[in-house]
């Protein structure tokens, strides 16, 4: 069992939100980036995209022509809502990954009969807190519980949440398994049914595999708003660690690597340049790239054959009509939680 550094209820007028916080290891932003630039392949850790500017950035991406994701998620979530509370009954306790701005978990929330409790789970704090906030004032009559945690790593919720409701539904929504590398999403997804059983279920989305034109414009789109969120993490760089660098010689560059099955982001020099951070030099030829970040794309039957491995059993499976985006059901089926 994890020990909760920190416990604190917050008195809201209109009921109460029960804050937890497990203090996760946010990483070293410095430390992080010294030990990625001294890489063959040079790296930066996408979590270091989320700083204000990064976040109103990645908003404006999901407004593109380009970016299918989030509406199609959207317009799937809306039409199959019904079909959700179905199949997780009454007065369960929703259980979110990656709360951000929880705008997808109102169009569950609404749809649910009775729902018992909402359980945001988050990294930052910041957000963690808006977000739990939000949903406390809109919805009066749910107990929200905001926990601050990394659930890129095995999460046991704290023996003191008396969560309420016997059915627990994870819910992991906008392609974030993506994220993962297909190991640590088999780990996640292991995780995840230990937090969940015996009696819960993971209604997990995930982007699917599609023509390469359309992946590639995506995460090209025509306003550039995709290599500014890109690039936003050399600015970050500047200001935070008083990096020496010139951002405007790095360029956007990401494209769909067929072999992995992912789409890759990069930022390619385009011209011999040095990154100085402190003590540390860090040079880079033309064409010389530093990788940021991988988006997986998946097959239904990858991930449900993942899934009943891991055991799961998969109740439904959803996509919207162009086949771009998939949901799952997956229940726990009442069975122990497993190793792993």
């Amino acid at each position: 069992m994890v020990a909760v550094n920190r416990t604190q209820v917050a008195d809201r007028p209109n009921g109460r939100i029960h804050f937890f916080d497990l203090k996760p290891d946010e990483g070293s932003f410095l430390d992080d980036t010294i030990a990625g630039l001294s890489k063959p392949q040079k790296t930066l850790s996408p979590k270091y995209f989320y700083d204000q500017a990064g976040s109103i950035l990645f908003d404006r991406i999901c407004e593109t022509e380009e970016y299918y994701v989030t509406r199609t998620e959207l317009g799937l979530l809306a039409s199959i809502s019904g079909d959700i509370a179905d199949l997780a009954g009454p007065e369960s306790t929703v259980i979110e990954y990656g709360s951000g701005a929880s705008v997808k978990v109102r169009i569950l929330l609404d749809a649910l009969e009775r729902p018992a409790g909402y359980v945001a789970i988050d990294i930052s704090r910041d957000h963690l807190t808006a977000a739990a906030q939000s949903i406390a004032d809109d919805y009066l009559d749910l107990k929200v519980v905001a926990l601050c945690a990394d659930f890129a790593n095995r999460i046991d919720l704290p023996s003191e949440l008396d969560l309420g409701g016997e059915f627990r539904l994870g819910f992991f929504p906008g392609s974030t398994i993506g994220n993962f590398s297909p190991e640590g999403a088999q780990r996640f997804l292991c995780d995840a049914r230990n937090l969940l059983a015996p009696d819960g279920a993971l209604l997990l989305g995930f982007d699917l595999k599609k023509d390469q034109d359309i992946l590639n414009t995506a995460y090209n789109d025509s306003e550039g708003i995709t290599a500014l969120f890109n690039k936003n993490i050399l600015v970050r760089m500047k200001r935070e660690l008083d990096a020496v660098l010139d951002v405007d010689a790095f360029g956007h560059h990401a494209f769909y690597n067929e072999a992995q099955g992912r789409i890759e982001m990069h930022l390619k020099a385009e011209r011999d340049q040095t990154i100085i951070l402190g003590e540390h030099k860090f040079e880079l030829k033309a064409g010389e790239s530093i990788h940021t970040e991988n988006s997986y794309k998946y097959d239904m039957d990858q991930i449900t054959t993942w899934a009943e491995r891991l055991g799961f059993t998969c109740d439904a499976t959803w996509t919207d009509p162009n086949e771009y985006f998939g949901i799952v059901f997956l229940s726990t089926g009442g069975e122990q939680p497993i190793g792993g």
